[in-house]
């Protein structure tokens, strides 16, 4: 697992090369569009409801020595639930929204690398790639929110927050490295297949996401971070499937 975390990691380099080797900067505008529109929205809703939570929250606790400490505490973790669920869904609108145009890149890489010609567009595999990410987009964030709640519920148990914070980084990681990595198996694997190759290569999975999170929490990363992903993820499975 961890030699397949380091190959998701180092990917990202070749990904940089084959940028520049084979000019590959327009597929970067939609995801980066999507980005700005998207997460402008994030913010301004997390902005919003933190408060409003952080109050609903305080409003459980019954006594009046205290309630000041209670009442930050709740503000501070309303905000954290708030943008990490945000965060979530944000990550995962972008991929669902831009994946017809990811699965592109990732064919036209996935073609050099294996030394073919570039298949020309068609309207039909196009709105075939937007159902199945779609599909797969649902199945991602249903999965995900529901190990990042549990762990946000043991993070409440004193002690346990430090261990369960670096867990839900994880858990986001290999949610999101599977959703890149699958830009490249829908080529190859039906839904149930690709399931199964990530889990065989949890660690890749990982290492991917991990670094596309990275680049989407920092100030201009965020705007390559997808297509980035994309090309890292690629380069890896096609290896791992000529294996």
């Amino acid at each position: 697992m961890l030699v397949s975390f380091i190959a998701g990691v180092s990917a990202y380099g070749r990904a940089i090369q084959l940028c520049f080797k084979y000019k590959l900067w327009i597929y970067f505008l939609v995801p980066a569009l999507l980005c700005i529109l998207l997460g402008g929205g994030m913010i301004y809703g997390v902005w919003n409801v933190s408060d409003d939570l952080g109050n609903w929250m305080a409003g459980f606790w019954p006594f009046n020595w205290g309630k000041s400490w209670v009442d930050n505490v709740a503000q501070v973790f309303g905000g954290l639930a708030v943008g990490a669920f945000g965060f979530i869904i944000f990550r995962n609108l972008v991929l669902a929204l831009a994946g017809p145009f990811m699965s592109l890149l990732s064919e036209r890489v996935e073609n050099r690398l294996r030394g073919q010609a570039s298949a020309t567009f068609n309207m039909s595999a196009f709105l075939s790639d937007m159902a199945r990410g779609v599909r797969i987009a649902l199945r991602l964030i249903v999965r995900e929110l529901f190990f990042t709640i549990l762990l946000f519920l043991l993070g409440l148990i004193p002690g346990l927050a430090i261990l369960t914070t670096p867990m839900i980084f994880i858990v986001q990681a290999y949610y999101a490295g599977a959703g890149n990595l699958d830009f490249a198996l829908e080529r190859h694997f039906r839904v149930r297949d690709s399931v199964r190759f990530v889990r065989q290569y949890r660690g890749l999975a990982i290492g991917n996401g991990f670094v596309y999170l990275l680049l989407l929490l920092s100030v201009v990363g965020f705007l390559v971070a997808l297509p980035l992903a994309t090309i890292a993820a690629t380069v890896e499975t096609v290896k791992k499937i000529k294996q």
